[in-house]
């Protein structure tokens, strides 16, 4: 079946940002004199809600201690945010996504400030007909997201795809049995998202693009 619904992960995946993160939380790990987590360690968390991220990736991070790193974490983030930018190609395939009668929608481990932020400063919330945020409902891996992201759009499972740069991304879809596709540009190596098994891989917007053009063509108005 077409699918006729894509819903995308943020970072990673549509916004070139997987360094950014990785660097907010590091740096303030230090100015908290906090163990620093490794790249690998900071970037497997990404997709996540950012308490249960920070849990996993500063695992000697006291609850008391977690307001202050919070703002920490969003400072430094913030200073790169002018920096950040949609991987190249990326608002071409939202217009011919758009064009031919695709719905989209986000899936993000982002705040729904966040994502708000991020939507009106790149000036892409326009292309998504729905979207959800870990603040709002369950936290990836659950399928929380997808499945209210369905009911709101009205449409069934199996006419719907996942796309995201981690196996949280990967296995949330499958919780569902809907169909995904790993991105290898983002926070997930290579091998991390084989594992996961999800149904298509790609290795470049490009790549996505063209995927995406053939299994939605015909759904196209």
């Amino acid at each position: 079946m077409p699918y006729s619904l894509v819903i995308f992960d943020w970072d990673g995946t549509i916004m070139d940002s997987t360094h950014s993160i990785v660097a907010a939380i590091q740096a303030a790990c230090r100015d908290m004199d906090l163990p620093v987590p490794s790249a690998a360690q900071a970037s497997w968390v990404i997709g996540l809600s950012l308490d249960e991220a920070l849990h996993r990736a500063v695992p000697d991070l006291k609850p008391s201690q977690l307001p202050r790193f919070l703002e920490r974490y969003r400072i430094h983030y913030l200073l790169k945010d002018p920096e950040l930018r949609t991987f190249e190609g990326m608002t071409r395939m939202l217009d011919e996504l758009k064009a031919d009668g695709v719905r989209m929608a986000v899936a993000t481990g982002k705040s729904r400030v966040g994502l708000d932020r991020v939507f009106n400063g790149t000036q892409l919330g326009h292309y998504f007909d729905a979207s959800r945020t870990a603040d709002q409902t369950f936290s990836k891996p659950h399928p929380g997201m997808l499945e209210e992201i369905l009911d709101e759009l009205e449409l069934p499972v199996e006419e719907a795809v996942m796309v995201g740069d981690t196996s949280h991304d990967i296995q949330m879809a499958q919780a569902i049995g809907m169909d995904s596709i790993a991105v290898t540009y983002g926070a997930h190596t290579e091998r991390e998202l084989v594992d996961s098994k999800p149904t298509m891989i790609v290795h470049s917007p490009a790549q996505l693009q063209a995927f995406l053009k053939e299994q939605c063509r015909k759904v196209a108005v």
